[in-house]
């Protein structure tokens, strides 16, 4: 008896995406300091046809939802999480800006484990180039 074979969730993902003849879908990478250079990003590939998914708290930016430095720390790291999902969602990354930190750098070699194509708007940053 052979064992059962066991299935990828990414790869579940991207057959059901695939028969259900998705857009191509970005997720948008980098530091929070180019959320408006983001928000334009999201434009041109929403233009281009494709689904976008990216940052949608920038907490370096005063807000009552994260002025509790102890909530801020916490709400950080479920944030992390939740953008690795979009990450796990998306068919390519694209890392916006002209810097490249911690954070950032973890998100491209996350996604390039996953096999994700990764672009830039500035290639000059790019930690494998």
């Amino acid at each position: 008896m052979s064992s059962p074979q066991v299935i990828n969730p990414a790869d579940k993902l991207a057959e059901a995406k695939k028969q259900l003849n998705f857009p191509r879908i970005v997720a948008i990478c980098g530091s929070t300091r180019f959320m408006a250079e983001m928000a334009e990003a999201d434009v041109r590939e929403t233009k281009a046809g494709r689904i976008v998914v990216k940052p949608g708290c920038d907490l370096k930016s005063p807000h009552e939802l994260w002025s509790d430095p102890v909530e801020a720390e916490a709400l950080k790291i479920r944030l992390d999480e939740l953008h690795r999902s979009k990450i796990l969602l998306a068919d390519e990354v694209l890392v916006v800006g002209d810097y490249i930190g911690d954070s950032t750098r973890s998100e491209i070699t996350y996604a390039r484990s996953l096999g994700r194509p990764v672009r830039f708007t500035h290639p000059e940053v790019d930690p494998d180039a």
